[in-house]
């Protein structure tokens, strides 16, 4: 009996621990987003915070969400790219709407224009909604006729995670270039590797596709040398301490 009471309890603990992982994976890769939402909102300023990043994201997960069609990964991973695109379009309203506001004698731009100039710079969010509608479309067009190769799956899959992987490269490249990680916020690092790493134990846990977890541990090692340059370059400064402030990381905002 006693075994019984026993096992019934380490399944129910098994089944809380599983809901709340899921919870964090569909839910943790949003919560950065949250304070620079608010930011913006506060200060009707949108200068901070650089779009490509919704970009990045919204292709990421276009493409994750497609790749599932031809390979099966958990469901937490595919709630967790729709609730990502959908914080990516809320974050791009967000800045075109104060964009509009603060740059009132600016020519508009528009996806119709087919300006690659200006591409990713046009003036209203339905150019923005326009642009992602057409990417889907061709990209689902094109998943659709080659569904059944197992290479375009295969490579599509690495493509999507291989793109969410590179967000952090951006800072790496910039520290390097300034020898200095002034500006960058070193809480926001020590929470992209503990969210990565979590993240990439979770694929291997759950048994999800090569991809997700070789990419998983790409953003750790992007992490952690992120990190490498804040202890390097505080115990070995490379040029005068400067009170500019740098141009911060896509991933960080």
């Amino acid at each position: 009996m006693d075994e019984v009471i026993m096992d019934q309890i380490m399944y129910a603990a098994h089944q809380a621990v599983s809901w709340i992982a899921s919870l964090a994976i569909i839910f943790g890769g949003v919560v950065p987003y949250i304070p620079q939402y608010r930011d913006i909102r506060r200060t009707q300023n949108a200068e901070g915070f650089s779009t490509y990043v919704c970009l990045v994201l919204l292709v990421a997960n276009i493409l994750r969400i497609l790749f599932r069609f031809g390979h099966f990964f958990e469901t937490p991973l595919l709630w967790q790219s729709v609730i990502m695109i959908i914080t990516m379009l809320i974050m791009l309203n967000l800045c075109t709407s104060v964009r509009m506001a603060t740059e009132l004698n600016t020519k508009r731009r528009s996806f119709t224009d087919f300006d690659w100039n200006y591409f990713w710079s046009w003036s209203g969010f339905v150019d923005y909604l326009q642009c992602v509608l057409a990417f889907t479309v061709m990209a689902a067009y094109v998943t659709y006729l080659l569904l059944d190769s197992v290479l375009f799956v295969e490579s599509l899959g690495f493509l999507a995670v291989f793109t969410e992987a590179m967000l952090g490269t951006p800072q790496l490249y910039c520290n390097y270039q300034n020898k200095s990680t002034e500006g960058m916020s070193i809480k926001m690092v020590l929470m992209w590797t503990s969210g990565d790493t979590f993240k990439t134990g979770y694929f291997l846990l759950t048994q999800a596709p090569v991809q997700f977890w070789i990419c998983g541990l790409l953003q750790v090692c992007v992490d952690l040398a992120i990190l490498f340059q804040v202890y390097y370059f505080s115990r070995y400064p490379q040029k005068p301490v400067s009170h500019t402030t740098h141009t911060t990381s896509a991933k960080a905002l």
